[in-house]
């Protein structure tokens, strides 16, 4: 026979017992600090309608359907003065967000390198990857940005330059100071079946190295990737390319008038932006890089070459696995930091977010709470879309504990 037993009898609940017991008092004092900083949000946005009201100023976003009124000098969209307030920031975000991915793509090469090259053991080499470093990352990044737009206006030629027979010669690609020219594809009839079988090549070169590295792993034998991987890459698309006449060709910039037209046109205030800010960034990943290497014991790469293999696999299959998840946090903070810096575009002119929708627009309208709010919201969600896609790499790249 069992005999249940029951503890003591627990209290009647009462209203001290919220800030006495210690079961409710956790709680309680996250709702009270919670309603305090709701009526502190609250009050603050009361307050500030009420003083806007005051001013005369409604706040409420219909500017954005207003015409612009003004001109923006870099564009990856169609746009002209009589497109409305929210067009002109879109063309200002989609600029932002180019001068972003060509930044991080370019930082990263960089940091890449410098920060391999300050491990080596030439002399030169690693100290010269020392002046490097140490020079962009103690001088503010405005000064790096304003620099370089000075060293490409004042030391590339002009586009009068390249005028008559005595000019320089204007190849398929073009530097001036005004900026860079590059040949721009021109898609014809049956362009878009060479560019659909382009991407299924891409494709099966990600299976043939999925494919690889799994035999690898079950029977210890390499495939010769790069080859293969070169022939599904390049020779489908060329017998698409010729089979179906040609249909892609390039216009290359000519020089009418003042300036050159036609190409792709990169102008003189993003490549400065651009290179100063990965040059910058770049100093920064170089030492989160030879940090990253340098927590990868020594014997480790002993061992790796003790077993037969060469060095570049040893840095490939032993060193950078385990490098990686010591890099892949703080480089997600440096991408965040070159997104962010890159509102100083205005310093030199190039047409960004800030310059559009947190500069003209917003002294145009007067709509200063509107802008500024947009703003933020959009510097935000940027920032969290490049966490949410690091933090992604970074649990892909991890090493698997047993």
């Amino acid at each position: 026979m069992s005999v249940v037993t029951s503890g003591p009898p627990q209290p009647s609940f009462r209203f001290n017992m919220l800030w006495t017991d210690a079961r409710y008092r956790s709680g309680f004092i996250q709702a009270i600090t919670m309603m305090i900083l709701m009526l502190a949000v609250a009050w603050l946005v009361n307050n500030t309608v009420v003083n806007l009201r005051a001013l005369g100023k409604e706040f409420d976003f219909g500017f954005l359907w207003q015409s612009a009124g003004y001109d923006i000098n870099q564009q990856l969209i169609e746009y002209d003065s009589r497109s409305t307030n929210a067009r002109a920031a879109v063309v200002g975000i989609l600029n932002t967000l180019l001068v972003a991915a060509m930044g991080c793509v370019l930082a990263t090469i960089l940091g890449v390198i410098a920060g391999v090259a300050r491990l080596s053991p030439n002399w030169l080499i690693s100290k010269l990857m020392t002046v490097y470093v140490e020079g962009f990352r103690n001088v503010p990044v405005l000064l790096w940005i304003l620099l370089v737009a000075a060293v490409v206006n004042e030391s590339l030629p002009p586009p009068n330059a390249f005028r008559g027979e005595d000019g320089l010669d204007a190849g398929a690609v073009v530097f001036t100071n005004r900026g860079f020219y590059f040949p721009a594809p021109i898609i014809g009839d049956g362009g878009n079946i060479v560019l659909i079988i382009f991407a299924l090549s891409v494709a099966g070169l990600f299976a043939l190295r999925a494919w690889a590295r799994k035999r690898q792993t079950a029977t210890g034998e390499q495939t010769p990737v790069l080859w293969l991987g070169l022939g599904i890459l390049i020779v489908p698309t060329l017998l698409a390319f010729f089979a179906l006449g040609q249909p892609i060709t390039l216009e290359y910039p000519e020089l009418r008038g003042f300036n050159f037209r036609g190409g792709i046109f990169m102008r003189d205030s993003l490549i400065a932006l651009w290179l100063a800010l990965s040059l910058y960034t770049g100093a920064f990943i170089a030492e989160i890089v030879r940090a990253g290497i340098l927590s990868v014991s020594h014997g480790q790469s002993e061992a790796a070459f003790a077993l037969g293999l060469r060095p570049r696999r040893t840095m490939n299959l032993v060193v950078l696995p385990q490098a990686l998840r010591v890099i892949v946090p703080p480089l997600i903070s440096q991408y965040l930091n070159l997104a962010k810096n890159s509102s100083l575009a205005i310093a030199v002119g190039y047409m960004d977010a800030t310059g559009t929708l947190g500069g003209i627009t917003l002294n145009q309208t007067g709509r200063e709470m509107e802008c500024i709010l947009l703003l933020m919201a959009f510097y935000l969600l940027l920032s969290l879309m490049i966490s949410s896609v690091m933090n992604f790499y970074n649990s892909r790249v991890k090493l698997v504990e047993r």
